[in-house]
């Protein structure tokens, strides 16, 4: 039976060095033997990214003995390239055993990424010396939307108790995209003054990976706050994926349906556990 690694020991493989920008994953002797274990890893290295204040940074992989059993290789995968695209100027990995060596030699052939393996900790260094560094000063993200682009995309029903969320065809590029629209539902239900079940409408929604840790993090203040249950609808499959790989690690229910009157039978039947709970 899979044990999740606390946050202790996760802290405790996560470094990072300011003067040759790297972020630092020590994965050696671990084993991700469950998709919840790679995503309660990979929720602490992007939360420590976010920590950091910096948005960029060169990974530093120690692959030392690591083993990814089959369950996980496929959110390991995931979790790993949305991480790469979202926050990191180069990866190089080193000491990877046989098997895990092949395993990311497929994945390379088969996803079109430079693997950068290399024997020992000290060449790995080395390459990433030699890669251009993508920092420029602290990066402060334009709005992509206005306050225009959010009215008419929240809705209160108090007859039953529900808010809906229009988040149909919508980009979050980035966190100020994130924090822009939960400002302004959190604003809203404020002035409501009470809880509400959510029904989130993710149609054509696209989460971007530069807007995925703090999508997540809004999200699950919000939910802690305000929210009575909640159902998410007509999800793409790519964020949807992303969305149940989540909920893993972070203690919710994903409650994704694929109409809205699936989603509004879940509400019916999150109301009555709350009722008799």
């Amino acid at each position: 039976m899979s044990t999740a690694p606390d946050q202790v020991e996760i802290d405790s493989r996560i470094r990072f060095d300011d003067t040759l920008q790297i972020m630092e994953a020590d994965f050696s002797d671990f084993h991700f033997d469950s998709s919840e274990v790679v995503n309660r890893f990979y929720d602490r290295l992007e939360r420590r990214i976010a920590d950091s204040g910096e948005e960029l940074w060169f990974f530093l992989v120690n692959l030392n003995e690591t083993r990814i059993d089959p369950v996980a290789w496929t959110a390991y995968s995931r979790r790993g390239k949305a991480l790469n695209m979202a926050h990191s100027m180069g990866s190089v990995r080193f000491d990877a055993s046989d098997v895990t060596r092949r395993q990311i030699e497929r994945a390379a052939n088969t996803e079109a990424f430079d693997p950068n393996l290399f024997s020992d900790r000290d060449a790995a260094i080395a390459r990433i010396r030699e890669l251009p560094s993508k920092r420029r000063k602290r990066l402060i993200h334009a709005p992509n939307h206005t306050l225009a682009d959010f009215l008419g995309r929240l809705s209160f029903d108090p007859e039953t108790v529900i808010m809906h969320v229009d988040f149909s065809h919508f980009t979050f590029h980035h966190s100020r995209d994130v924090n822009d629209f939960y400002d302004y539902i959190e604003e809203r239900i404020k002035e409501s003054d009470r809880k509400w079940f959510f029904l989130v409408d993710m149609n054509g929604c696209q989460i971007m990976p530069a807007a995925w840790i703090q999508y997540a993090h809004r999200g699950k203040r919000l939910n802690i706050a305000a929210s009575l249950g909640s159902v998410r609808y007509a999800a793409g499959s790519e964020t949807e994926a992303d969305i149940r790989l989540r909920a893993e690690s972070q203690g919710f229910r994903p409650n994704i349906r694929n109409t809205r009157e699936e989603a509004l039978e879940l509400i019916e039947a999150l109301r009555t556990e709350l009722t008799q709970g």
